[in-house]
């Protein structure tokens, strides 16, 4: 079994959670593979070299079919993390050694559990829906969490939603995101957005500061194909997709879909989505008291 390595530059690793980490990977004789950054903060911190054949770059290229990605870091580096993995059969772990993290699936004390696990071949994997996204500026790419359509600067922008060739609205304002249901508890809940089931099929249109008031966020069915057409009055708006950003022109159109392809996200055992909400949000907390 191989364990693939992921994390970002400028996360601040400390160096008791990157010996545990290889420690671990030794004990149980799993093979491994490791991105550049991350070989660079490892060097930094613990001094301790990479052999050049067990870096990878931009992407992960072709892995065994039984490898696992291992994210170090919080949500924002397993997102990036599923932008470099090739084989999207590939189950992806994290362990959050960030902040909130709705996509984790273990904590820094949950290391070793979770290494054992995988050894075992234990793991409970949920498949995740992603999005399909085409446009002249962005070329195809695909998001787990959300697509936004941003204003550049100061002025606010018209973004036309149309679905299934009906008009949906024209998002007068900061723009509009599209979510699907793992987005849901990211940017989308930040603007108002309802909090949706993982296992539901839809995607979330929600707007950014409208200038309607009246303007709400829409749930559409997964199947569906979303054109996002947009109006800026100075040339020039923004494109986030998950944490990437681009640039798009006026009158630019992006066509969304639900992918072909699912991502394979490994979760918590017997925690469900909602105790992880109960957690994350602590709606448990009674702040009567």
């Amino acid at each position: 079994m191989k364990i693939i390595l992921f994390s970002r530059s400028g996360l601040a690793h400390v160096a008791s959670d990157l010996e545990r980490l290889l420690r671990l990977i030794d004990h149980y004789g799993f093979d491994y593979a490791i991105n550049q950054e991350f070989a660079d903060t490892i060097e930094q911190v613990l001094g301790r070299n990479i052999e050049p054949e067990k870096i990878y770059g931009m992407t992960t290229g072709e892995q065994p079919n039984d490898s696992v990605m291992v994210c170090c870091g919080g949500d924002g580096t397993l997102l990036e993390g599923v932008h470099r993995l090739s084989n999207k059969l590939i189950p992806v772990a994290a362990i959050n050694f960030g902040h909130l993290g709705f996509l984790t699936s273990a904590t820094r004390d949950g290391v070793e559990t979770l290494f054992q696990q995988i050894a075992s071949r234990q793991l409970e994997i949920q498949p995740r829906t992603m999005l399909s996204v085409r446009g002249e500026s962005v070329g195809e790419v695909m998001a787990l969490n959300e697509v936004a359509a941003q204003r550049l600067d100061a002025t606010m922008i018209k973004v036309e939603a149309v679905v299934n060739k009906q008009l949906v609205a024209q998002y007068n304002g900061d723009g509009v995101i599209v979510s699907t249901p793992t987005g849901s508890t990211a940017y989308s809940l930040s603007a108002g957005g309802p909090i949706v089931a993982p296992e539901c099929g839809c995607f979330l249109l929600t707007p950014l500061a409208p200038h309607n008031f009246g303007m709400r966020p829409v749930v559409v069915p997964d199947a569906a194909e979303i054109v996002l057409t947009i109006k800026t009055r100075q040339g020039k708006a923004m494109l986030s997709i998950d944490n990437r950003t681009y640039t798009l022109c006026d009158g630019e159109q992006i066509r969304l879909r639900r992918a072909e392809e699912q991502i394979l996200l490994v979760v918590p055992h017997n925690i469900s989505f909602y105790e992880t909400l109960h957690s994350k949000m602590m709606w448990d907390v009674d702040i009567r008291n």
